[in-house]
């Protein structure tokens, strides 16, 4: 029995020995786990992400060129969808458009990311700026130009001083020396959202820290000269550049230039429409989009849809920094702008 104990051991020794001096392939273990064929999601797990958008401008993500708010003519749309097609063969994007009934709705679609193209009134530009959705590609020109002024009037026989030389074309002093003498005194002002008739006058006025009594709003722009004029209404007004010359108003008063006097006008910083790209549009698609624009406009079939869809004739290029005292201005009313956007 001793002798078996010693011989198992004697080879278990060699063994080990023999072993220990031989080199054997080194094999690297991964331990594979098996992923189950269904998973179960419930209320308190991490749910799997969502699957990807497709990229803007293929057609499971088209890019939507926005008619002006309450469009409701068959031609404007079938101009809108010219336009579109037109985007489309000449990038290879895919272009659809829609029809927001009101402004509103078009600010509440750029917010969920279904505008892309857009034309907007410079109130709703505005608050899509703050809102940091569009960046100003075009202004719309009217007369060769894309901004206009408003003017302050008041009557001669109120007292009043005009800062103003119509032969020139200029103001003769600025805002705060022109318009302190409107300190405490009734403006009549055009409509709660008029730019050149309420909003931007009560800017410079608030700017200067002119504080005036409550106002009228008379609603419309003649209705403002033509309350001057008979005077008890309000002491001053602000309307667009000139609306003393309003056809039926000279009709009516012979001598109303004479009597109600243009005291200062503002600086022309009142835009007209502006075509604008969402900022969630890619640089590189925005300034593809907007050479598109200005060569359509270069050609008959273009420019007549540019013009039945949005009512443009003519564009300047323009960003958003050439707005800034549009904004500015807007700021100091003190009125919010969403109020503005109807």
């Amino acid at each position: 029995m001793n002798r078996t104990r010693t011989l198992l051991t004697i080879l278990l020794l060699t063994s080990a020995i023999f072993l220990g001096n031989c080199n054997f392939p080194r094999v690297n273990v991964v331990q594979i786990t098996r992923t189950p064929e269904v998973i179960v999601v419930t209320p308190t797990d991490t749910a799997p992400p969502p699957l990807a958008t497709a990229e803007l401008g293929l057609a499971e993500n088209p890019l939507i060129l926005a008619l002006p708010p309450s469009t409701n003519s068959a031609d404007q749309i079938a101009a809108a969808n010219l336009i579109a097609s037109q985007f489309t063969e000449r990038t290879g994007y895919t272009v659809v458009t829609i029809a927001p009934d009101s402004s509103t709705a078009l600010l509440e679609t750029l917010e969920k990311g279904n505008a892309h193209i857009v034309l907007l009134d410079p109130f709703t530009y505005t608050l899509a700026y703050q809102k940091g959705l569009v960046n100003a590609a075009y202004g719309l020109m009217k007369d060769e130009e894309s901004t206009y002024g408003a003017q302050f009037l008041a009557t001669r026989k109120g007292g009043f001083q005009s800062f103003y030389d119509s032969a020139l074309d200029e103001n003769t002093a600025n805002a705060k020396v022109a318009l302190e003498q409107f300190a405490d005194k009734k403006p009549c002002w055009s409509d709660e959202t008029s730019a050149s008739g309420y909003v931007i006058p009560l800017g410079f006025l608030k700017q200067n820290l002119i504080n005036t009594r409550s106002p009228a709003f008379v609603e419309g722009q003649p209705t403002v000269v033509r309350s001057l004029y008979a005077s008890g209404i309000c002491d001053f007004g602000a309307t667009y550049i000139d609306a003393r010359k309003f056809p039926s108003l000279e009709d009516e008063f012979p001598d109303l230039i004479e009597q109600v006097i243009v005291v200062w006008h503002t600086p022309d910083i009142i835009p007209y429409d502006i075509i604008a790209f969402s900022t969630n549009m890619p640089e590189g698609m925005r300034k593809l989009f907007s050479d598109q624009i200005a060569a359509l406009m270069q050609t008959d079939n273009g420019r007549a849809a540019f013009k039945t869809a949005y009512g443009i004739e003519e564009l300047q290029v323009v960003n958003d920094g050439f707005y800034q005292d549009f904004r500015t201005y807007v700021a100091a009313s003190g009125i919010d702008l969403t109020t503005l956007v109807k």
